[in-house]
């Protein structure tokens, strides 16, 4: 299953990906940044987030002058996703 499939939506002017995370409680989001940036690390790329008590924006932007996503931003894509279905759904414990 493909980054796209999973709730990311594809823009195209310019090319990126979105997705907005819930959660509960502060704690939740600050942990689920935190493992963001562990797993951005490797690949030396950061997406654009903005966050607030309970959610948080992830927009992957397309390489500079790039006319698509490349595979490693999916892959980033696809990794975060993979962060978020490891956690409880928001209001279930």
């Amino acid at each position: 299953m493909t980054a796209t499939q999973q709730g990311w939506k594809r823009r195209e002017r310019p090319p990126r990906l979105e997705r907005r995370l819930a959660f509960d409680e502060y704690e939740q989001t600050r942990d689920f940044l935190d493992a963001v940036a562990v797993i951005c690390e490797p690949g030396g790329y950061y997406p654009d987030i903005s966050f607030g008590r309970t959610y948080a924006n992830i927009t992957i932007h397309a390489e500079q002058d790039a006319a698509d996503i490349d595979p490693e931003r999916l892959a980033l894509a696809d990794r975060i996703e993979e962060l978020m279905s490891a956690r409880p759904t928001p209001g279930q414990p």
